[in-house]
């Protein structure tokens, strides 16, 4: 959602800049010829005529009145749902706010994960709700490494002072070549 508010944010910007330029040209040139019929680059007067013929029980205009609903219903969707993936996490003092990127917090999870002996290799994803490690033992993977991976990161999450403790889920699989 962020990549389609950063690419609609300066559309939008563009057209209301557009628009404002537009009416300042219009006044300007109402001002300098009061007597002119016709706008400079808009005809207003020609839209104006066609508008008040128009009722609002007419075809179109519940219709585009619903189209238009519609989209300020959809902008405002995006725009509330495009929220920052930060990760909180508890300050040193009720009014500092402190957040951590769920990079860095899959980056810690795995150097913690990655030194250990009966690990040959991990990847790590990690959002404010959730980590989920996907871990390659050497050879056959004994029973319990799932669990001491499991303790291995519940360990490093006791450390850090998150504000919400995300859910944790392990996978093991085998890795086939010499250690």
């Amino acid at each position: 959602m962020r990549v389609l508010l950063r690419v609609l944010a300066p559309v939008l910007g563009l057209a209301v800049a557009v628009v404002g330029v537009l009416v300042l040209l219009e006044v300007v040139a109402a001002w300098v010829r009061p007597n002119g019929n016709a706008g400079l680059v808009v005809p207003w007067q020609d839209w104006y005529a066609t508008l008040g013929r128009i009722a609002w029980s007419d075809a179109p205009v519940p219709g585009i009145a619903i189209c238009v609903a519609v989209l300020g219903l959809l902008l405002v969707l995006v725009g509330l749902l495009a929220r920052r993936p930060d990760i909180a996490v508890d300050g040193p003092a009720p009014d500092i706010t402190v957040t951590t990127s769920p990079r860095v917090l899959a980056r810690l999870v795995g150097r913690r994960v990655r030194s250990a002996d009966d690990v040959a290799a991990a990847s790590v994803t990690a959002s404010r709700r959730r980590v989920s490690v996907a871990a390659q033992a050497w050879g056959d993977a004994p029973p319990e490494l799932a669990e001491n991976v499991r303790a291995r990161v519940d360990d490093l999450l006791d450390e850090i002072p998150l504000h919400r403790r995300p859910r944790v889920s392990v996978t093991v699989h085998d890795r086939k070549g010499v250690r």
